[in-house]
């Protein structure tokens, strides 16, 4: 029997990725802006308590579909860092310390000044800690970007992602009663966790490259390989609560320095990435309400130029140590504002703990909406200036 109730439900989210592509195209046409951005804008539109085109609650299909999403670019987030330039430049993850302390410390100082409890503060410092990865290496792909300020954000944004997730943890672990040795404990038992996912990610990187071997495939085809390894990498570490995050950055460092080689149409995993792009980055807008936004809109926005202006102080800071002028490292300091993964990242944890975030979300969805929009933006201009975009370069 024909249900128009139920093929309203099946076709929305696929409506909303479809409207979603065609904003980012006609956004990136006509104001210049990365397509990511109106992704997150028409997620943010289409959303039930805006538009009411989607449900309230995805479903795990869709948020599978989105972990997966995450993971694959993830996995070429990990592809493009080179281990080889961090032990050549020491300076380069002094700095990366450096600006997620430094980010840590000014905004946890911030929010407890405005009244923040304890543990709401400890959680959004440690947010305000990681930049997205996810996001910075759509735009720099869109962009055809690259030069040292896109191979530094690239590398810092990894680090202070793996740093981020360390932190959360630990905090998420802990009760407002634990004693130091307590957090000793908690801290030591989360590197075993985080250790467990960066050694499902090794072994996955050792696994592929036997299996094409054995199956005689070369590595100009191997896109399908590893796409599925990234699904399944995902999947396992969700199921074992170790982190999907530091186990696909693994598989794409380790697929890198075993010399696995991927073609310019590979990266992104071609038309199958592009789509589950679109679905990631409108999914990640999707929680967010406008009550909640409006609420939270001028502390979200102090938060965010709090934390802006410790990464851009430290990575400036450090920029002649580690090889480049202090107008590129402000440059990469600018770059580093997305941080809107792993927003999504603390959310579900906040809805599935129960760690006592939720009341305190106001700040939190208006710094995650203004990130989603404007991060992308502010990425893309950061790397215009330093003249690492092609039209940039042969001017």
């Amino acid at each position: 029997m024909f249900d128009p109730l139920k093929l309203a439900a099946d076709l929305a989210w696929p409506l909303a990725v479809l409207i979603a592509w065609v904003a980012g195209e006609l956004g990136r046409r006509w104001l210049r802006i990365p397509r990511i951005s109106s992704y997150a804008i028409m997620g943010f539109l289409l959303a039930s308590t805006q538009g009411g085109l989607l449900p309230p609650v995805p479903s795990e299909r869709i948020l599978l579909l989105a972990n997966i999403a995450f993971g694959l670019i993830l996995f070429e987030a990990g592809y493009r860092i080179n281990l080889r330039w961090l032990r050549a430049n020491p300076w380069l993850a002094a700095t990366s310390i450096a600006e997620s302390a430094l980010s840590f410390i000014a905004v946890y100082a911030f929010v407890r000044w405005r009244g923040m409890p304890e543990n709401a503060s400890q959680l959004l410092a440690a947010l305000a800690m990681a930049s997205s990865p996810a996001t910075i290496v759509r735009v720099i792909n869109e962009l055809r970007s690259s030069g040292q300020v896109t191979e530094r954000v690239l590398h810092l944004s990894a680090l202070n992602s793996a740093l981020a997730v360390l932190v959360l943890k630990v905090i998420v672990g802990l009760t407002p009663n634990d004693s130091v040795g307590d957090i000793t404990q908690q801290t030591y038992d989360t590197v075993l966790l985080l250790g467990a996912a960066v050694l499902s990610g090794l072994l996955m990187g050792a696994f592929v490259p036997a299996m094409l071997k054995a199956v005689r495939r070369t590595t100009q085809d191997s896109t399908v390989a590893y796409a599925l390894a990234v699904i399944v990498l995902v999947a396992l570490n969700h199921s074992l609560d170790f982190s999907p995050i530091l186990a696909t950055i693994t598989l794409g460092m380790v697929s890198r320095h075993r010399r696995v080689f991927l073609t310019p149409t590979q990266r992104g995993f071609g038309t199958m990435g592009d789509i589950l792009a679109v679905l990631l980055f409108v999914f990640a807008a999707v929680s967010l309400e406008w009550r909640q936004v409006g609420a939270g809109l001028g502390f979200g926005l102090a938060i965010l130029l709090v934390r802006q202006a410790a990464k851009v102080l430290a990575i400036g800071g450090f920029a002649f140590l580690s090889g480049i002028s202090w107008r590129k490292g402000l440059f990469a300091g600018l770059a580093m504002a997305p941080m809107s993964a792993i927003i999504i990242l603390v959310l579900e944890q906040s809805r599935q703990l129960d760690i006592g975030m939720l009341e305190h979300l106001a700040p939190l969805a208006a710094a995650s909406l203004l990130m989603e929009m404007l991060g992308p933006i502010i990425v893309g201009r950061a790397l215009h200036f330093a003249q690492e975009n092609p039209d940039t370069q042969e001017a």
